[in-house]
């Protein structure tokens, strides 16, 4: 994917934006739509037990995006709608409908299909796999609507609030990817709820490359058929060889790494694999340090499969398929676009100095095209995501909420006021 928007001139200074957000969170209006936050705490917490509860595996979001559906029509949005892949999307128009901005986060969890995410409580911690990545952002995305609805913030610009699914692991930011197929058709700017606390900002995106390897022979007793090309004795010599090569080019240079991070295959220890297969993520900030490695990788296995087949002494050489399963882009961040410095203001309204990161998330898609995006954080304090034993603890959780509210609202302009 490529930037197809240009880049336009704007202000660096922060000074402007830190006026700007102490301006509007001092505002009658905007006060009042943080006392409603504070006030639907209760309501926020019953969502996150509600749509924790209803199980999102990877490519089975739709039980979740239809509860979803119905919460964004209740909170205020002015039409709701699924689109072709599965995100959920409500629009609350604008005053003047020049610019749409984005307040999304994801649907899916890791769990797969199965997984027990019946809530339970012990004192102020509520546990169950995916209560905070990120069933939590979807609960900020949807308080935030309510409490703009209930408090009569009306904005210049249209305003998105998505549910957006494909986000984890397999899914490969399918929702996202599909979001921007058209960037011209797409939110001019685009705020991800996920990660923890207020103190983050993801601004950069770490790209990575998924594969999935196969090596594929007649297979055979381990005794009997001896000298048949072994696909799991190829594998390992691929990996070795990656390695080898591999190591120098992360030594040094942009950040990289490489990683084997499942592997299977086989029936019997006495019997000769039919195929063994493994999983392999690379990630780079750099584009071109991770098309170097990339082609490394794949220059390793070749190799490999080579190398066991000059061995065979009987049967037929083994092949080797190599499927990529994942594609995120990685891009840099414009640290002086209004968005990111919006943020950090109004992270500094709460008392906190924010940070400016990197990281793999939503915002991967917007960020390499171009488009000004941030992931900031849900609130509250998570603990074991991606584990059985994910928890998460409503501490100061609502002022995740009146944040993302204010940075929404500085994106999009609060409809009559005048800069």
């Amino acid at each position: 994917m490529a930037a197809t928007r240009p880049a336009t001139a704007h202000a660096t200074d922060a000074t402007e934006y830190t006026r700007e957000a102490r301006e509007l969170a001092a505002s009658p209006t905007i006060a009042n739509a943080f006392r409603i936050v504070e006030g639907l705490d209760e309501w926020a917490l019953q969502r996150l037990i509600e749509l924790t509860e209803i199980p999102a595996p990877p490519f089975m979001e739709e039980a979740r995006g239809r509860r979803f559906a119905e919460l964004l029509a209740e909170a205020g949005a002015d039409s709701v709608w699924t689109d072709e892949v599965g995100n959920v999307i409500g629009l609350r128009r604008g005053r003047r409908g020049n610019r749409a901005i984005g307040l999304g986060a994801h649907l899916d969890t890791v769990f797969p299909e199965g997984t027990d995410v019946t809530v339970t409580r012990r004192g102020d911690t509520l546990f169950a796999p995916g209560i905070s990545d990120d069933t939590r952002g979807l609960v900020v995305v949807l308080t935030v609507l309510r409490a703009m609805r209930e408090a009569g913030i009306e904005t210049d610009a249209d305003i998105h609030f998505v549910g957006v699914v494909g986000e984890e692991g397999p899914g490969d930011l399918r929702g996202m990817k599909h979001m921007y197929r058209d960037p011209t058709a797409a939110p001019d700017a685009w705020i991800e709820v996920d990660g923890g606390g207020l103190q983050r900002l993801v601004v950069d995106a770490l790209g990575s490359a998924r594969y999935r390897v196969t090596f594929k022979g007649p297979g055979g007793h381990s005794w009997g058929a001896f000298g048949l090309a072994n696909p799991a004795h190829a594998m390992s010599r691929a990996v070795r060889l990656f390695q080898d090569a591999a190591d120098p080019l992360t030594r040094s240079g942009p950040r990289t790494s490489y990683n084997v991070g499942r592997i299977g295959g086989g029936t019997a220890v006495n019997a000769i694999p039919s195929e063994s297969w493994m999983e392999v993520d690379i990630r780079s900030v750099d584009p071109e340090s991770l098309a170097r490695i990339e082609q490394v990788f794949m220059e390793a296995m070749d190799r490999g499969l080579g190398e066991e087949n000059a061995l065979r002494r009987s049967g037929p050489p083994l092949a080797v398929e190599k499927a990529r399963i994942g594609d995120r882009p990685s891009g840099e961040g414009d640290r002086g676009a209004p968005l990111v410095q919006r943020a950090l203001a109004a992270t500094a309204v709460f008392g906190v100095r924010g940070t400016l990161g990197r990281s793999s998330t939503n915002t991967n898609i917007p960020i390499a095209l171009g488009v000004p995006a941030v992931t900031i954080g849900r609130g509250g304090m998570g603990f074991g995501a991606h584990t059985p034993e994910e928890h998460w603890v409503n501490v100061d959780g609502h002022l995740a909420i009146q944040r993302a509210l204010l940075l929404l609202v500085a994106e999009a302009g609060l409809a009559g006021r005048i800069p």
